[in-house]
C-alpha cells in the first residue's frame, strides 16, 4: 500500500516532496520498497498522531528547510483510492495556501454510523464549506444523529501551513524544534491530532470528496477488500463472514465461526471479532520485528530465547537477493553462526574473500569483520548468541564492492 500511495502521488505531482512518519522498525522496509529518495521522520516510540505529525513538520522545517508558510498535506497510507483522491490533495493544498482557513479537512459521505471516524458537520452543502462543528469518534447513536444533520466522515487528511502546527506544539509542549521534540518524544502528551487540533480549531474548511474511498486501517475494512475469504495455508469450514490470512507454514483451520478476522503472521496471531478489530492498536507495542524486508532482501526470525544466565540466542532465515549484499560490519556483544542452505555468494571475513554455496558454514566471533554478497539468491540460517542481540551492536564499515565484482 505504501508503494501504491507513493506511486500515485508522484503520478499526479512528479515534484512532490514526500515524507513518511513511521517507527524505527519500519524504516528498512520502506527503504526497500521506495528507495532513498523518500524522506522519513522516525518516531522514537508510539505517542499517537499529534506528536507524530508535529515531529514530521519540525523535521521538514528544521532539516529540509521548508518555510513556515509552506502548505503541508498529511494523509494516512492505508486508504484504497484512485487518482481523483490525489487531485483532491492538490486542491486542499492550494486552499490551505490561499484561504483564511487554518485547517482544511477532506469530508467523505458516510455509509453507516461508524464509531471509528470523526464527524464533520459543514455549514452548507457546497463542495467547500466552513465547518460548524467537529466531533471525534462518537458512539453509534450519536453518529446516527450527526449523519441526520448532514455530517461527513473525516477522511483523516489535513491541510495546513507548517507554522500553524508548530505554533500549537510550542504552546502544548513548550518547544517545537526537531531536535528537542525527538530527544523528549517519550515524554510528550499522547494525543491524537483530532483531539489536540481539529476539535479546538474554529477556522476550519471542509472539501467534499465524492470519489472511491475505502479506509483499510482495520482488519474489518481490509477483509471487505479481500477477493477471497482465505489467503495462505488455511481452511474455512462451515464459517460465515470470516476471513483468514495465514503467512505461516503450519496449517490453520477455522470451524463453524462467524464474524471473525483471523491472521497468522511471524509477528503474532490475531483472532478478532471484526466489529472490535479497530481496538487492536491499543494492544500492540513496539518490539523486535519477526519479519522484515530490507534493501538487500528479507529475513524471518525463527526462534528467540533468553537463557537463565542472561545469554540470548536468536535464529533467523535470511534471503539475500542476487547482486545484493549485507554491509561490512562487526559486533562486540555477539557471535554468529551462518549456515548456507541454498544459493551461492562471496563471504568476507576480516578482509579475506571466499566463495560459499549450499552446505558451507561460517563462525563469526565478536569483533570479527564480516559481510556477504549474493551471486544467486542466497538463503542463510543465522544463529546469534550473546548478551546483546540488538541493532545497536552493529558497527558498519566501508567496503569496495566494485573491486569484489571484478574478482568474480
Amino acid at each position: 500500500m505504501v508503494q501504491r500511495m507513493y506511486r500515485m502521488i508522484r503520478e499526479v505531482d512528479a515534484n512532490a516532496t514526500v515524507t513518511i512518519a513511521t517507527s524505527e522498525n519500519q524504516v528498512a522496509s520502506i527503504r526497500a520498497q521506495l528507495g532513498d529518495s523518500v524522506g522519513i521522520s522516525v518516531e522514537p516510540c508510539r505517542r499517537d498522531t499529534f506528536p507524530a505529525i508535529v515531529l514530521a513538520i519540525a523535521y521538514l522545517h528544521d532539516t529540509q528547510g521548508i518555510g513556515l508558510d509552506e502548505p503541508v498535506i498529511v494523509c494516512p497510507v492505508d486508504p484504497y483510492v484512485e487518482a481523483d483522491f490525489f487531485f483532491m490533495l492538490e486542491k486542499m493544498c492550494a486552499h490551505a495556501d490561499d484561504s483564511d482557513a487554518n485547517l482544511v479537512l477532506m469530508g467523505v459521505a458516510p455509509t453507516y454510523p461508524s464509531t471509528k471516524y470523526g464527524y464533520i458537520i459543514p455549514r452548507n452543502k457546497d463542495d467547500v464549506s466552513e465547518v460548524e462543528t467537529f466531533k471525534e469518534k462518537p458512539d453509534e447513536d450519536t453518529a446516527s444523529g450527526y449523519i441526520a444533520q448532514g455530517a461527513l466522515w473525516n477522511g483523516g487528511v489535513f491541510a495546513f501551513k507548517a507554522g500553524y502546527v508548530l505554533d500549537i506544539a510550542e504552546k502544548l509542549f513548550g518547544n517545537s524544534s526537531y531536535r528537542w521534540l525527538f530527544d523528549n518524544y517519550s515524554s510528550l502528551t499522547k494525543i491524537s491530532f483530532d483531539y489536540a487540533v481539529v476539535e479546538k480549531e474554529e477556522k476550519i474548511h471542509v472539501m467534499r470528496f465524492a470519489g472511491q474511498w475505502k479506509d483499510l486501517g482495520t482488519w474489518n475494512t481490509l477483509t471487505e477488500a479481500m477477493s477471497d475469504e482465505v489467503a495462505g495455508n488455511a481452511q474455512s469450514v462451515g464459517c460465515e463472514d470470516t476471513h483468514i490470512i495465514n503467512e505461516l507454514q503450519i496449517p490453520l483451520i477455522a470451524l463453524g465461526v462467524s464474524g471473525l478476522a483471523i491472521a497468522a503472521t511471524p509477528d503474532g496471531i490475531l483472532v478478532a471479532d471484526k466489529k472490535k478489530s479497530d481496538n487492536l492498536k491499543n494492544y500492540v507495542s513496539d518490539r523486535r520485528p519477526m519479519y522484515e524486508k530490507r534493501q538487500w532482501g528479507e529475513y524471518q526470525v525463527l526462534d528467540y530465547r533468553v537463557q537463565s544466565d542472561g545469554q540470548n540466542h536468536l535464529t533467523k532465515h535470511l534471503v539475500i537477493s542476487p547482486g545484493q549484499h549485507i554491509s561490512y560490519q562487526r559486533h562486540r556483544h555477539r557471535s554468529e553462526i551462518w549456515t548456507f542452505v541454498d544459493g551461492t555468494g562471496q563471504l568476507i571475513l576480516d578482509g579475506s574473500v571466499k566463495k560459499v554455496c549450499r552446505g558451507d558454514t561460517a563462525f563469526i566471533k565478536p569483533g570479527m569483520m564480516h559481510a556477504i554478497k549474493a551471486d544467486s539468491e542466497l538463503h542463510i540460517i543465522e544463529v546469534q548468541i550473546g548478551d546483546e542481540l540488538t541493532e545497536e551492536d552493529i558497527e558498519r564499515f566501508d567496503w569496495d564492492w566494485a573491486s569484489l565484482d571484478k574478482t568474480e
